[in-house]
């Protein structure tokens, strides 16, 4: 394991490269570190409710931090990545970071660790994601399903969702929700959002609820569904929705008619109504603040 690290630090600049990384997804438009000499000036800590108190510096080819605010806040950088990305172990922890700052190659050099060695069986989901305001068809860049389900839990649309549940007149919330949320197509990567520049299609439908009296009923419902397995789940922006994404068989049937399958289904055995913008393949979902969002855990694994 110590290997595989000192292998992550020698290809980050000696973790500085993780610690902005970590810093970019909170603060996408600023310029998060800024080097004098081994150390960086101080920067914000979204820990610490985004205060500039940040203090990030290399000891012994090694970068580590501590926050001038908080006392026992300080540690080196796999801490800090682990307070961003929320691994359930060691080893899931530093393969996110190989994954995101894309170090596969180091992996494939000679070492004495043998969990890297498993053949990579992994199925991906490739998903588009786009900047607000959502007249902007062109995708940004394109993510997994661990990357969005982070996006989600963290803070990152804390603020805006909680605007957006605000607000009381519909129509000005159907406005504010256009043109300050995030989205992406689930259904696949595009050129542009249409369903006729279709890159490649995910194998993912997206179901969309609305408006549910009982929303933590439905959500264990899905969840505990035998038939289809849920590979994420999350609170809509309105708060009173569920966002479904599960897997389909395109060998099997189409999207369309997967979709109108599924709706079927959950009408007839959950008594749901489903949101039939669904049936599109370039359907875009707005992506909101749900810090409890499901995520199969065979997409933890990257």
């Amino acid at each position: 394991m110590e290997e595989i690290k000192n292998k992550i630090l020698d290809k980050t600049h000696n973790g500085l490269n993780i610690y902005a990384y970590v810093l970019r997804q909170y603060y996408p438009d600023e310029t998060v570190l800024t080097l004098s000499g081994k150390n960086c000036r101080l920067t914000r800590n979204p820990f610490n409710n985004n205060k500039k108190t940040l203090a990030i510096y290399v000891v012994n080819s090694f970068a580590v931090h501590k926050d001038l605010d908080l006392k026992n806040f300080e540690g080196d950088v796999f801490d800090f990545a682990q307070l961003y990305f929320k691994s359930n172990s060691e080893n899931e922890l530093l393969n996110k970071i190989i994954e995101v700052l894309n170090l596969r190659s180091i992996v494939e050099e000679k070492t004495d660790q043998n969990w890297f060695d498993k053949p990579d069986d992994t199925w991906y989901a490739l998903c588009s994601f786009y900047k607000a305001p959502i007249r902007n068809v062109f995708p940004f860049k394109t993510l997994k399903l661990h990357e969005i389900h982070s996006l989600i839990t963290s803070d990152k649309y804390k603020n805006t969702t909680a605007s957006l549940r605000e607000i009381q007149d519909l129509k000005e919330k159907r406005k504010f929700k256009a043109n300050n949320f995030d989205y992406v197509t689930f259904s696949g990567e595009f050129e542009r959002r249409n369903d006729n520049n279709l890159i490649k299609h995910s194998s993912l439908i997206t179901i969309d609820f609305d408006h549910l009296p009982n929303l933590n009923e439905v959500k264990k419902q899905l969840l505990e569904d035998e038939y289809f397995e849920t590979e994420l789940l999350f609170t809509s922006p309105s708060g009173d929705g569920l966002k479904w994404v599960i897997k389909i068989d395109l060998s099997q049937a189409t999207h369309q008619e997967f979709f109108k399958a599924v709706s079927n289904y959950l009408q007839q055995k959950y008594k749901l109504e489903v949101d039939q913008s669904g049936k599109d393949i370039s359907r875009a979902c707005f992506l909101s603040h749900d810090p409890t969002a499901f995520l199969h855990k065979k997409h933890s694994i990257v």
